[in-house]
């Protein structure tokens, strides 16, 4: 009776054993990497990628879950004066170097994350009903031609862009008195579609979005040839890490798809 005693203690304590070491290691099989904690990331970027980094963001959120993006859209004047008064951004995309120029002066960018991401041209466009016969830049020096829309060249670089290209053609005295200024490129469309002006300048991006515009002439090409979007983490932001992998996503092949749907080229990073 000790001998089965003893034998049947030890076929207790192994059965005990094996069971324990089972259950450790089944709780480990079916142990799960910890999900990422969720950040919010804001981007402030030009009026004119409004369409586009819609599309952009509904993908990225499909890959990284745990990421919600806000994202601001205005004249890149008006973004750039908001960072400067202490909005709450992570990311800024300018429709130009020169408001990202004017922040990195004043030390506001994260260094070493500015990088030109897009290239963008102007072009005339015109109600798809106009029977003015506008067929260039110059003729919106004609007596014919009353109403003209450009962005405000203080804040909207769109407008700034067309202000060189009618100093190059030696018309901006004649244009003056016609332009009706605009606070972001988006409403110079929104002017010529309701038929309120004879024609405006926006980005080729912007007149791709509508039906009821036409272009009818490209911005001299050594004016197009010097658009570029400048893209950076801003430095007051609480989630750097989340703002870079989103930059970087932009430059990959699915984001380079998409921008090219909407007739943006991605610069070579």
């Amino acid at each position: 009776m000790k001998i089965y005693a003893k034998v049947n203690c030890r076929f207790i304590t192994l059965f005990l054993l094996s069971t324990a070491m089972y259950i450790t290691l089944a709780s480990g099989c079916s142990t799960r990497p910890p999900q990422a904690p969720p950040v919010n990331i804001t981007v402030s970027a030009a009026a004119s990628l409004s369409d586009v980094l819609k599309e952009i963001d509904n993908l990225y959120a499909q890959n990284e879950t745990n990421v919600t993006i806000t994202t601001n859209f205005a004249s890149s004047g008006t973004l750039q004066t908001q960072i400067e008064n202490g909005a709450p951004v992570d990311l800024f995309i300018s429709a130009a170097p020169t408001q990202m120029d004017n922040l990195q002066k004043k030390d506001l960018l994260l260094n070493y994350t500015r990088v030109n991401l897009l290239n963008n041209k102007v072009v005339l466009v015109v109600p798809n009903d106009s029977t003015l016969g506008i067929t260039s830049f110059n003729d919106l020096a004609l007596d014919k031609v009353k109403k003209i829309a450009v962005g405000d060249p203080k804040s909207v670089p769109a407008g700034t862009y067309a202000q060189q290209a009618f100093d190059q053609l030696g018309i901006t005295t004649k244009i003056q008195p016609k332009e009706v200024l605009a606070g972001d490129v988006r409403q110079v469309l929104t002017y010529v579609e309701g038929n309120n002006v004879d024609a405006g300048i926006v980005y080729s991006t912007d007149a791709l979005t509508s039906t009821k515009v036409k272009v009818v002439a490209s911005g001299p090409a050594e004016i197009n040839a010097k658009i570029v979007y400048p893209a950076a983490v801003i430095k007051a932001s609480k989630n750097p890490d989340a703002a870079r992998a989103y930059l970087n996503y932009l430059y990959s092949q699915q984001a380079k798809t998409v921008f090219e749907k909407y007739g943006f080229t991605v610069v070579v990073k």
